[in-house]
């Protein structure tokens, strides 16, 4: 049945989205829908349908469980079988064939809303160029906007999950209770990656998701507006936002950081901290970086993993920050002379990065005071940010041992913690994870 969209949805589909992929599932209208990008994912599909069932089935008719099976044309025939297997299941608990495994049978009598969209079939695949993660996630997330309620005063909102995760049993309510009671436009949503039986997986997992924390944390010190996690399977947000940002983007990697980073340009981003999502903590070849890529290279033991940025750094940007974002508006050439009193390698990036030219002609351009606080926050946004922190680190601050940086990062914040780390040791998996359960409460 043909909805009738609004008219900016039109128009975004006509300039943005591709007509080439489809839904398929058994109703049209949602408030809700969950966008799964899944590439040889068949036996962890189970798994993370087996944990949406265990939340609030009072969502569940409002909800839509949305699978983007994909590969590209070029995967490997092991690869599009077991994909086509995934599709085949999916489509059978679609259409209710009568299946005898108790899974499927509990999903068709739960009233759990599954959706498919085939980017595998002859015809569906994504092209070699494009083909990845982004672009999984872009068409999911443009076929869902065909599909949402649009006559309900409620937000209508996309979440973002990864078919390798599983969900705490209260994801689907708190996520849906948080956007229409704080009327959020974007968020992400507390995470927490699982243990294995393997001691080795679960140093690597324990140090990458310090790391993360680690990183956002600084930025928290530093009081940066881009102070949250860019973790694709914890993404939110409201149609609208999504709209305004021209949608998802097709890159093979790091598609969640520039994502957030759009997003956080036009609203404020918030944590929802009451639902959990347990991302996989496996090593993977799915993407040149982030999680498997960490785990991976951490199994491997091809460079220590155990370093982070020095916390200088975060003290540098922090004075740079309130410099840059103070009342006062200051010519190009007066941040650069207070940017060299603060630190030369800030004065130094400033320089490399054009800054005088550019500030001076934000300046003459803006017409309002709001335009130019505005505008602060566009020049030196999320990957201005990371750069300026990478750039300190070549060029005078390497990275440290990381559990000496936790510490001194926890004495700057006042951040309690009972153990003190000896220099440039590696404290034992216990310590490890006491300091990562506190990186987690704040960061």
């Amino acid at each position: 049945m043909h909805i009738a969209l609004p008219d900016n949805i039109n128009k975004y589909l006509r300039k943005y989205s591709s007509d080439k992929w489809e839904i398929h599932c058994n109703k049209n209208k949602f408030k809700s829908i969950i966008v799964i990008p899944a590439i040889d994912e068949y036996d962890n599909i189970k798994i993370l349908l087996s944990s949406l069932l265990k939340n609030r089935s009072e969502y569940f008719s409002s909800t839509l469980i949305l699978f983007v099976v994909n590969h590209t044309i070029n995967s490997s025939s092991d690869v599009k079988c077991r994909n086509l297997n995934t599709i085949l299941y999916l489509n059978g608990i679609i259409e209710n064939n009568n299946f005898t495994d108790d899974l499927s049978k509990e999903i068709i009598n739960s009233g759990l809303q599954i959706g498919l969209v085939d980017a595998s079939s002859k015809g569906f695949e994504l092209d070699e160029k494009d083909g990845g993660v982004g672009l999984a996630r872009k068409i999911g997330m443009d076929e869902a906007l065909k599909h949402f309620d649009y006559n309900s005063s409620n937000q209508n909102i996309l979440i973002c999950l990864d078919a390798d995760c599983t969900v705490s049993e209260n994801y689907i309510s708190t996520i849906r209770k948080t956007f229409d009671q704080q009327n959020l436009h974007a968020a992400y949503v507390n995470f927490s990656h699982g243990k294995t039986n393997n001691i080795e997986n679960n140093l690597a997992i324990i140090n990458y998701e310090i790391f993360l924390r680690y990183y956002v944390l600084g930025l928290k010190y530093t009081g940066s507006h881009y102070a949250y996690h860019s973790i694709g399977s914890t993404m939110v947000c409201d149609v609208d936002s999504y709209i305004k940002i021209q949608g998802m983007n097709k890159r093979k990697a790091a598609e969640d950081f520039y994502f957030m980073e759009k997003l956080s340009k036009i609203t404020d981003i918030k944590k929802i901290s009451e639902a959990t999502v347990f991302p996989s903590s496996r090593g993977s070849w799915r993407v040149p970086f982030g999680t498997g890529k960490r785990v991976t290279r951490f199994l491997q033991k091809a460079q220590n993993e155990y370093l982070l940025y020095a916390p200088e750094s975060f003290t540098i940007l922090k004075n740079w920050i309130e410099l840059f974002n103070s009342e006062e508006v200051l010519s190009g050439e007066d941040y650069l002379t207070k940017a060299s009193e603060i630190n030369k390698s800030l004065f130094d990036f400033l320089t490399t990065s054009k800054f005088k030219e550019s500030w001076n002609n934000i300046i003459k351009s803006s017409k309002s005071e709001n335009q130019i606080i505005k505008q602060r926050q566009l020049w030196f946004d999320g990957f201005r940010t990371l750069k300026l922190v990478h750039y300190l680190r070549d060029s005078e601050f390497p990275l440290i041992n990381m559990f000496d940086a936790l510490d001194q990062m926890f004495e700057m914040m006042n951040i309690p913690f009972n153990y003190k780390n000896e220099t440039g040791e590696i404290p034992s998996i216990k310590i490890q994870e006491e300091y990562l359960q506190t990186l987690r409460e704040i960061a």
